[in-house]
């Protein structure tokens, strides 16, 4: 892969919708958490591998709130973005819109960055390609992405001292 390479946000904006059932919930009826955490690393995962063509892999997963809860029928829409390409790792954002099949009420339900390292052939982090941003929201989140990375970094340990 070519370091010059370079994609923009829409080549590999991933969408994902899923119906909750039944062995989706807890109890109370409502979308288990570790439910939707999977759908957002798979939706995530998806999106990071368009963008470079290549294997990847969950890096990290910024902190996710459960705003509002996911109803048993519900609708669950996930949208994946990068927001931003490193050396051999990209930011992603997921936006999760949970929708009422009867009433067809949206709300947003959850959003988060997760971070994923793409990997060559053996299985070694590779180069990724650059993120061409057009879009104003774009931009913003491309920009602020560089605060966030320190910010992760500092938490594991692995901020330059």
């Amino acid at each position: 892969m070519l370091h010059e390479e370079t994609r923009t946000v829409a080549e590999s904006r991933t969408t994902m919708s899923e119906l909750v059932f039944p062995n989706h919930t807890n109890v109370l009826g409502n979308l288990m958490g570790g439910q939707l955490m999977y759908w957002m690393d798979t939706v995530s995962a998806i999106c990071a591998q368009k963008h470079t063509h290549r294997a990847c892999v969950t890096l990290s997963v910024d902190h996710i709130s459960f705003r509002y809860p996911i109803r048993l029928g519900n609708l669950v829409n996930l949208e994946a973005r990068v927001t931003r390409a490193f050396s051999t790792s990209m930011e992603i954002f997921i936006d999760v819109i949970a929708e009422n099949m009867t009433t067809g009420e949206r709300f947003q339900s959850n959003s988060a960055f997760f971070t994923f390292v793409a990997l060559d052939q053996n299985g070694r982090p590779t180069q990724v390609p650059k993120l061409l941003v057009k879009t104003p929201e774009e931009k913003e989140l491309f920009d602020d992405a560089w605060t966030r990375r320190e910010h992760r970094l500092k938490i594991s340990g692995d901020a330059k001292k």
